[in-house]
């Protein structure tokens, strides 16, 4: 799935359906704003999130706009300096988020936790992008360590929860700007990952403590310029992981597990974005206005909405997304719910990007631990491609970012739905049935009839091209509805 800006012509507005066909349902408001992970706000100071890659690409692939502030495809930072660190930023983005429906049904056939990854089997060795590849991956940038008394890159390794190789990190920073890749700050957001995620309570004070805990003591090592001191951290942090992964506590707390929270779940798509997609963003240049081949992302917490609330998706479900650009949406499904996920997508560069983020999410989900669905990437024209017709057959949810479509692309895919199983659910940004249409005598055979159309409202930071509020729609194949009227005419 993708990130860019201004897909609208001016002057054009999405479909408003009729609430004689098309039932509205506008959505509450949350306590906890709906905001998604990497949201930009343009009130607030910049915040070096993953969409803000999507929005800073975005501008680079489209539409590039003069500033004075140094731009870089590296952002994985989750928060700026001026919302605090440690446990108090911790809290504040945990307080932010969307709280988990307590009315929806546990998934009771998820499997979290991933048996391969927590066992030595095969040495836990695999290929992975590490963290010290970022640093060269992208020249333009500069680096210079972290330790001003280092003379070459000093180089370390974390432990994550699993039985998996460590992660390499050079101990550097980028020499100017706020946006770029900091390995510290990386190392700092697992930290906060592991403990919330992976370890009982008493464990997780201990591992966050405002004094004594391990980020804010890595934090403090950078302040006073001791590499030493953080290489004691480090160690520590090594030691008792590799520990508690040993007795069984990290494996108990997974296990328990039914669902994955969306924090968990972003943090590892940033990270997967951020060592693939974004050191290659300008390789998409290849999208066009106007065309197809334009397309925009449902930022991740839109997308958790849709998969747990509208859809109510379940592991043992099938997700296909048509139009499914460099993967992000594929990959947050087969992770989240676990379930089996299809994307197709026709242009090149996207497709390779896709390729690249598919092999180092697999490669991140097994560091983490985690067990993900079964994830197939197809090349080519969903319209016609065999092995996304064959999916379409056994979905369940089809997704289809149609902002951008024309309206010929729309009418094929109103058509290929008459295919679908019944009950399926298909989410889109326009609605497939035109504003006003009704069931009668003359289009009882229109494809328009098997659907069942709700119209909905998401809110400003759900979508990358605007932090504007907007509608989508819900739709479900439903055939007794063409059978209620046949009947009325008897």
């Amino acid at each position: 799935m993708g990130f860019f800006d201004h897909l609208h012509k001016k002057g054009t507005n999405p479909i408003k359906a009729q609430p004689v066909q098309i039932r509205k349902e506008v959505l509450p408001p949350s306590k906890q704003p709906v905001r998604p992970l990497h949201r930009p706000n343009a009130r607030d100071a910049p915040r070096p999130t993953t969409v803000q890659n999507l929005k800073r690409d975005s501008a680079l692939l489209l539409k590039p706009r003069p500033s004075n502030k140094r731009s870089s495809p590296f952002q994985q930072r989750l928060v700026s300096d001026s919302e605090g660190s440690g446990d108090e930023a911790l809290k504040e983005r945990s307080s932010k988020r969307i709280r988990p429906d307590p009315s929806l049904e546990p998934d009771e056939n998820r499997r979290v936790r991933s048996h391969k990854a927590y066992s030595d089997e095969d040495g836990g060795i695999f290929p992975m992008v590490h963290a010290a590849d970022v640093v060269s991956l992208d020249t333009s940038i500069k680096f210079v360590p972290v330790f001003e008394a280092s003379i070459n890159r000093a180089e370390i390794y974390l432990q994550y929860p699993s039985a998996s190789q460590k992660e390499k990190y050079y101990l550097v920073k980028p020499q100017y700007g706020i946006d770029d890749f900091e390995a510290v700050e990386d190392i700092i957001q697992v930290m906060h990952g592991v403990a919330k995620h992976y370890l009982p309570p008493i464990e997780r004070a201990a591992f966050t403590n405002e004094s004594s805990g391990y980020p804010q003591r890595l934090s403090r090592a950078v302040k006073r310029q001791s590499e030493g001191e953080l290489r004691v951290v480090i160690s520590e942090w090594n030691g008792k992981l590799e520990s508690l992964r040993r007795s069984g506590t990290i494996s108990t707390i997974l296990d328990e597990y039914k669902s994955l929270d969306p924090s968990l779940v972003e943090r590892i798509l940033t990270q997967t974005y951020s060592r693939t997609v974004s050191p290659r963003v300008k390789s998409l240049r290849e999208y066009e206005n106007g065309t197809d081949n334009v397309y925009g992302e449902l930022l991740p917490n839109f997308l958790s909405n849709i998969l747990k609330k509208d859809t109510q998706m379940k592991s043992d479900q099938v997700f296909v997304d048509l139009g499914s650009g460099v993967g992000n949406v594929v990959l947050q499904a087969a992770l989240e719910i676990g379930c089996e996920s299809w994307g197709c997508e026709m242009m090149k560069n996207a497709c390779d990007l896709a390729e690249l983020q598919q092999k180092e999410f697999e490669a991140r989900c097994r560091l983490w631990g985690l067990a993900v669905g079964k994830i197939y990437l197809e090349r080519g024209d969903f319209l016609v491609n065999r092995a996304i017709t064959k999916a379409l057959h056994r979905a369940d949810v089809v997704l289809v970012n149609n902002q951008a479509f024309t309206p010929q692309l729309n009418e094929a895919l109103t058509s290929l739905f008459l295919d679908l199983k019944e009950g399926c659910r298909i989410v889109s940004l326009k609605s497939f049935v035109p504003a006003g249409h009704k069931i009668s005598a003359r289009n009882l055979n229109s494809p328009y009839n098997v659907l069942d159309v709700k119209q909905k409202q998401y809110f400003s930071g759900c979508v990358s091209w605007t932090n504007a509020p907007g509608t989508y729609y819900v739709s479900r194949k439903d055939t007794s509805r063409i059978k209620a009227h046949a009947e009325l005419l008897q």
